[in-house]
């Protein structure tokens, strides 16, 4: 494909070459910003949305700030491609999100106008804030702006950084991107809050006003017109939330109009005032594209499109996705049963919520981006016998560990916590990896912990699930489609702690947790043409273990081998301290357990992700092959 040519941004590379346009055709560099970025996404797939509505934003902050000294952090990162263009990586952007190629965040070995990593929500304040401490410590006057979008504000995080930074009368810069949108619609107060801000346009007008005056009189008049412009502040807004927190507060204006912003972003960049300054700009996510524009969710993840019709290129497989298939089982038993009730932290669509919500809105609940508040929300539903589901990617749990441990573990609270994202999940790369709930879930006592092998299983999980009423469980599940297994009905369940033999052998046996199931088989099939005979077995539970069978394996075998797709510490730890209680391991059988390795592994296919796990069908058998190490004389191949 040709190479686009544009006037001003070919000749953009570092913001230093942005600064030397005349800020009159900025707009015009911000028009050729949104193509390009358009243009690019549309070859890699993205989070395409965010990123439009702060191109003018961009702009702005690089051409008025010093970054990389001065620090610009962007909360989740997600929005950041329009600051990758312009800080070095627009000859990379269309690697975006690809193996080897730019993250879909910002990542601070990836650039030094990264200087904070981020894809999960609500951190920028906080991290800002320790930069901002460390330069005073240092007597570096650099300045820290953090942007933050009001989805993020909805996280408790978001306001324990404002409330210290108010405290510690530490310049910093805050942005709130105000755009009505996260992922999905915004709920809660804090977004009520932030719209009547917005309908109160008087505010602003009369801040104008008092510019106006302060401007033709002298500095003496200013101090009290400063007091007199927080008396209007206060009449009009009834005092704002982010004043009381001790921030001083600017807007809300208009995100999209340069003769704006930059002004304001001057004006905060040189200002004498000692403390934390949040400055409110109202933004349109998808600006600038009107199939995004359009669009219900404003193209936030968007795969492969056409941009001259905005069609996506979809799978077209008819396989569902291991997610819609837990939201129909749900919404099937939910008419069954009224104490059914499902709760997300801000990502209905994500887990499949959204079509439960339609079918029963009143049972639905999105807390907003607070999976802390989820986890024990739940756990309260739970304690006037309710069966409440928590569904939350498997990377976003973690933050609510605490609330899993105190507020659901030690209570034995039967929450329902349907994991999803588990595994290796392509694109998003190692933010979002589901590496470690198996890990931090089977260390508790009271859990149940569940992995299905295909989607026919996840069904059977969900049917057990609903019957668990005296302590917490938890099931885990990829992202993408299943296999294409028959589902079971809503009734057919599993016995709790009951694995299930797949293939019969005498030589080793293989106890898979999870999905990796499918590439286990293919290679003990390839292990079988070579005569290695290999009981497989899906293990289902990774607490409780299947004891019985595990002690009846390992005095029939020679080698045992787990595999699962979480870090160490996970099932094959739990299998390994059980053999070692019962002084098998001090017999003459073999082990080992599979597991992802001990690093973070960057963002690419899950193929390749998997192979890079040693995860994959022919990592698996070369594995055994190794393990075994043995004298066994391998039948020749024809």
């Amino acid at each position: 494909m040709k190479k686009k040519k544009y006037e001003f941004l070919d000749e953009i590379n570092f913001p230093s070459d942005l600064k030397k346009i005349p800020e009159t055709k900025l707009q015009k560099v911000a028009d050729e910003l949104r193509e390009e970025m358009i243009d690019a996404v549309s070859v890699t797939g993205g989070h395409l949305g965010a990123s439009l509505g702060v191109v003018e934003l961009s702009i702005a902050l690089h051409y008025i700030f010093n970054t990389p000294n001065d620090k610009l952090i962007w909360d989740v990162g997600h929005q950041s491609y329009p600051h990758k263009i312009l800080t070095g990586r627009k000859d990379r952007i269309r690697t975006i999100r690809q193996g080897k190629g730019l993250s879909g965040f910002t990542k601070r070995s990836e650039s030094e106008y990264d200087p904070f990593g981020a894809a999960h929500s609500s951190t920028s304040i906080s991290s800002a804030l320790g930069i901002a401490v460390a330069n005073k410590l240092s007597n570096k006057s650099d300045n820290v702006i953090a942007v933050i979008g009001d989805g993020a504000m909805s996280a408790g995080m978001a306001y324990e950084a404002m409330n210290n930074a108010g405290a510690s009368k530490t310049k910093i810069i805050v942005i709130l991107n105000d755009n009505d949108m996260s992922i999905a619609r915004p709920v809660g107060a804090m977004s009520t809050y932030l719209a009547k801000i917005f309908s109160g346009k008087i505010y602003f007008s009369l801040r104008e006003t008092l510019k106006l005056i302060m401007s033709a009189f002298s500095k003496r008049f200013s101090a009290k017109a400063g007091k007199a412009e927080d008396l209007i502040r206060s009449a009009v807004t009834g005092g704002t939330l982010f004043s009381s927190l001790g921030f001083y507060y600017i807007g809300p204006i208009d995100g999209h109009d340069l003769n704006s912003l930059i002004p304001i972003l001057k004006n905060a960049r040189d200002t004498k005032h000692q403390g934390p300054i949040l400055i409110h700009i109202k933004t349109k996510k998808g600006k600038g594209y009107s199939f995004a524009e359009k669009a219900e969710d404003h193209y936030h993840g968007v795969s492969k499109f056409d941009v001259k019709t905005g069609k996506q290129i979809k799978n077209d497989s008819k396989i569902p996705s291991y997610t819609k298939v837990f939201s129909d089982t749900l919404i099937k038993h939910a008419k069954k049963d009224s104490k059914i009730v499902a709760v997300t932290a801000a990502m209905p669509d994500g887990t499949g919520l959204d079509n439960f919500r339609k079918e029963f809105p009143d049972r639905t609940f999105d807390v907003g981006i607070a999976e802390q508040h989820a986890v024990t929300f739940a756990a309260g539903l739970a304690t006037e016998n309710y069966k409440p589901y928590a569904a939350i990617y498997s990377t976003f749990l973690q933050r609510a560990y605490d609330q899993v441990v105190h507020d659901v573990a030690i209570q034995s609270l039967p929450v329902r916590f349907a994991i999803d994202r588990a595994g290796l999940v392509g694109a998003d790369g190692s933010t979002h990896a589901g590496s470690f709930d198996v890990t931090y879930l089977s260390t508790l006592p009271n859990f149940i912990v569940m992995a299905p092998s295909d989607e026919a299983e996840l069904v059977k999980m969900i049917n057990t699930s609903i019957e668990i009423n005296d302590k917490p469980c938890a099931f885990r599940y990829p992202r993408g489609t299943g296999l294409g297994s028959i589902l079971p009905s809503i009734n057919e369940k599993i016995e709790i702690g009951r694995s299930r033999i797949i293939k019969e052998g005498k030589k080793l046996v293989i106890l898979n947790f999870g999905a990796r199931l499918n590439e286990t088989l293919k290679a003990t099939e390839n292990l079988s043409k070579k005569g290695l005979s290999i009981t497989v077995v899906d293990a289902r539970f990774a607490k409780p273990l299947d004891e019985n069978l595990i002690w009846q394996l390992a005095t029939t075998h020679e080698a045992i081998m787990t595999i699962e797709e979480g870090s160490i510490g996970g099932f094959g730890s739990h299998v390994v301290n059980f053999l070692t209680k019962k002084g098998l391991m001090d017999s003459n059988l073999k082990f080992r357990s599979l597991t992802l390795p001990d690093i973070f592994i960057d963002q690419d296919t899950p193929e390749k992700m998997y192979k890079v796990a040693s995860l994959d069908s022919v990592s698996i058998e070369d594995k055994v092959l190794d393990l075994l190490n043995s004298n066994i004389v391998l039948k020749k191949q024809n």
